[in-house]
């Protein structure tokens, strides 16, 4: 499968209408800061004397690697950060990170899975990023889930999260995802389309897509400009889901522990504090604060807090309420039962491309290959403990599903 964003003809009323909203921000800075990136190895260079180089999208899901940044936690433990560099799409993240143009980035979890196994790419999951944090948003015409028989859904990658939560979704409601087809109402097929988060909320407002599932606050931003409604949360379908996680190049696991445990300690101590500053980290993110996401204050704190079950519940948006979790949440530890289950519903998950290291792939095995705890487990303890971050002190959990 080609790491290739898609682009469409009207790219300068899009970027208008991405103004308007507050949506396109920094998003053209990548392009910039490649340029000046300059690529090197681990073993190039002095552990403690390298520049670190982040990279993210323009989502909440970044906050811990932005907070740890903002906040200083980075400095603390000795490193030397960059300013994080924003990208736009999934595939301009990876691409710059196979490019050793970053040193460590959020992904989408199956999307780490894609790249170790499928392009096998040396990369390690060294911690989650955060859980939960995304939802399906949908028109002002979509009801249920039953509504999008015939209508198209944009999903930010193949390999997401996203697109296996809202296969999920489309089954058990009786509609069945078709990526090359045209969606039709009277065979009950919903088609599935890639578009980049940012271009999301202005292909639904110009009713080129029914719906959109992604990361906040894009879903927020929908919301506080009436574009579009949640139609259902996507940590209300699996509890407590990893959507983005904390990766690094094998070479500097291998080469750099220290730098590497160094890393995730900030990251850890960051998730601690977003937890319980939900609102100064939504103004430290804004473009009213340090300018991290270009989206204004208001959407990232409705991202960060909004989640009542008194008014989502009866648009059926909120279907748990005894789950007793937030919107989004942060805490760093991978569970190897959240990646099992995970690759065995990724080979149910239509997606482009070859897929054949899917069918091969030992769900039970795949967590030992891709995923290293070690760094998360040390950073837990230094954060101050399991229950600071929400945490069995057991570190164990079962899977909780239902679309």
């Amino acid at each position: 499968m080609p790491i290739r964003e898609r682009s469409s003809n009207d790219y300068l009323s899009r970027r208008r209408f991405l103004n308007k909203l507050g949506l396109w921000g920094g998003a053209a800075v990548a392009g910039t800061s490649l340029a000046q990136a300059r690529r090197s190895s681990a073993a190039s260079e002095p552990a403690e004397s390298r520049t670190l180089r982040i990279g993210y999208l323009p989502i909440t899901d970044a906050a811990p690697l932005l907070v740890a940044h903002g906040r200083g936690q980075f400095a603390a433990e000795g490193l030397q950060p960059a300013r994080p560099i924003l990208f736009r799409s999934w595939p301009q993240v990876a691409e710059a990170f196979q490019a050793h143009q970053v040193d460590v980035v959020h992904l989408l979890m199956p999307m780490a899975i894609w790249l170790r196994f499928g392009q096998s790419f040396p990369l390690k999951v060294v911690a989650w990023d955060h859980v939960d944090g995304s939802a399906l948003t949908v028109g002002p015409d979509i009801g249920r889930v039953e509504d999008l028989a015939g209508k198209t859904v944009a999903v930010p990658f193949w390999y997401s999260i996203h697109n296996v939560i809202l296969q999920q979704l489309l089954r058990h409601a009786g509609l069945r995802p078709v990526l090359k087809e045209d969606p039709s109402r009277e065979a009950r097929t919903v088609k599935l389309i890639v578009l980049a988060p940012p271009d999301m909320p202005p292909a639904l407002a110009r009713g080129a897509i029914a719906g959109f599932i992604v990361a906040d606050p894009f879903n927020a931003i929908a919301e506080i400009n009436h574009i579009g409604r949640i139609l259902r949360f996507t940590g209300d379908v699996w509890r407590h889901h990893a959507c983005c996680v904390v990766v690094m190049h094998q070479a500097d696991i291998d080469h750099r522990p220290r730098w590497a445990q160094s890393v995730v300690t900030a990251i850890g101590k960051a998730q601690a504090y977003a937890r319980d500053n939900r609102a100064d980290v939504a103004k430290l993110l804004s473009s009213e604060g340090a300018g991290y996401l270009p989206q204004p204050r208001a959407a990232i704190e409705r991202a960060l807090t909004h989640y009542e079950p008194g008014e989502y519940g009866p648009t059926g948006a909120i279907r748990h309420p005894e789950w007793s979790q937030a919107r989004i949440d942060f805490q760093p530890f991978p569970f190897p039962s959240y990646t099992e289950k995970l690759v065995g519903l990724l080979k149910e998950t239509l997606v482009e491309g070859d897929t054949a290291f899917l069918r091969a792939l030992d769900p039970r095995l795949a967590h030992a290959a891709l995923v290293d705890d070690r760094f998360a487990r040390q950073a837990i303890a230094a954060a101050g403990g399991a229950a600071r971050l929400g945490l069995e002190p057991t570190l164990t959990r079962q899977e909780r599903i239902d679309p």
